[in-house]
């Protein structure tokens, strides 16, 4: 067993205290003791094969300590750009002249398609390892630019693949085949339905975890979300559900009715769509990128004041923006929701974790697994600071994976 000690830790945050001159003992891949420095066991079992003294790693004063990042909403699976529809959008187009200008999720689908798998892997293992690098352990990754039943599935193979190789974070696969209805599929979309429900036993059994649907006005209803989602979890997936992201379509309530693992986005959610949230338990995902970009204004304060678990996402897509730091979404969580550093923080790692069902991890506890970040900084305050505050070094499972 490899053991691995931080020691000198200027300031600790394990999730739910900060710890000042704390240190960590690591071991398989978990932690093992954390805690006051002064405290340190006399005798730690096995061999210790590295000593980090945070207090010497540039200069840091001691640095900051936190667990590893969850990004609880991505999409990372694509080939291609939209910079010009973005450029569009900029300008006053409407979505109807985007659509008709050859722009919108079918571009994405057309391009992903036409891209050679080698090269389209390439491309979503440097985003993966862009993640990391940044700071975050964890990633819930979505499929949904293929649209067949072939391509979706080789998109799950391929991230439950990468989430092995060195250098990659830790994937949460969500199979999101309904995205959108394919252009081969128009006037047919109860076929298209029926379909996607019949591959996701196929999609748990390679390795996907979870099942979306884009439950929006011009996408999915909730008639035909809850028809999926209940494929899904009939499969094995856990249900989450794209709920209220630019219209009022009642989803949040619908992923409240399913018990969902979370309702993402709730750009448009009311106060009685908070409410069924919260007797629900279902996990919000909140992503200020997003929200700011469209102007929207969930309500966030709401959901902590409620007791809904709150998570963040970046929300990274072809077609919205490509934020791949999560310590940047944390200030953008400070800034534009008005969530305190603690508050965004903690939904940026415990809160993540609940999300996506993961009690392994978000926090630094005796037995979750040792994912923890040294940030350029010796204080928390330096998120909201530093928009896109940068970590010194990076540990996956007690190993460095990041070192700068």
């Amino acid at each position: 067993m490899t053991v691995r000690l931080l020691t000198n830790i200027g300031r600790l945050w394990t999730g739910s205290e900060i710890l000042s001159n704390a240190a960590i003992v690591t071991g398989d891949e978990r932690i093992a003791w954390v805690g006051p420095a002064a405290e340190l066991p006399q005798r730690i079992p096995g061999i210790v094969d590295d000593i980090v003294d945070v207090d010497h790693v540039e200069n840091l004063g001691g640095g900051l300590v936190t667990p590893g990042l969850i990004d609880a909403h991505t999409h990372p699976v694509y080939a291609g750009n939209r910079w010009a529809e973005l450029a569009m959008r900029s300008n006053g187009s409407t979505a109807a002249e985007i659509t008709a200008a050859g722009g919108g999720v079918s571009s994405t689908v057309t391009v992903t398609r036409g891209t050679d798998p080698w090269t389209l892997c390439n491309g979503v293992r440097e985003r993966l390892s862009r993640w990391l690098r940044a700071g975050t352990t964890t990633i819930e990754a979505k499929t949904g630019y293929h649209l067949t039943r072939d391509g979706e599935l080789a998109d799950v193979r391929m991230l439950r693949s990468l989430e092995g190789e060195p250098g990659m974070p830790r994937v949460h696969v969500t199979f999101l085949a309904a995205h959108a209805v394919p252009p081969e599929f128009f006037g047919r979309r109860g076929d298209y339905i029926d379909a996607v429900s019949s591959w996701c036993a196929d999609a748990a059994a390679i390795g996907a975890d979870s099942i979306d649907v884009y439950c929006e006005e011009g996408r999915f209803t909730e008639d035909e979300a809850r028809w999926i989602l209940s494929a899904g979890r009939l499969s094995g997936l856990l249900p989450r559900l794209h709920a209220c992201g630019h219209s009022r379509t009642g989803a949040a309530a619908l992923a409240a009715e399913l018990g969902c693992a979370s309702a993402d986005l709730l750009h448009e959610a009311a106060e009685e769509d908070v409410a069924v949230l919260a007797r629900a338990g279902v996990a919000a995902v909140i992503c200020p990128g997003t929200a700011l970009q469209t102007g929207a204004a969930p309500p966030v304060r709401a959901l902590l004041d409620k007791g809904v678990p709150v998570a963040l996402g970046s929300d990274h897509s072809p077609g919205g923006h490509g934020i791949t730091s999560m310590s940047l979404v944390i200030s953008l969580a400070v800034s534009h929701f008005g969530m305190s550093v603690e508050e965004a923080l903690r939904a940026a790692t415990i809160g993540g974790a609940h999300a996506l069902r993961a009690p392994d991890r978000g926090a630094m506890v005796r037995g979750r697994l040792a994912d923890m970040v040294l940030w350029d900084a010796d204080h928390e305050g330096a998120f909201v600071w530093s928009f896109g505050l940068a970590p010194r070094r990076v540990w996956r499972g007690g190993e460095p994976v990041v070192s700068v």
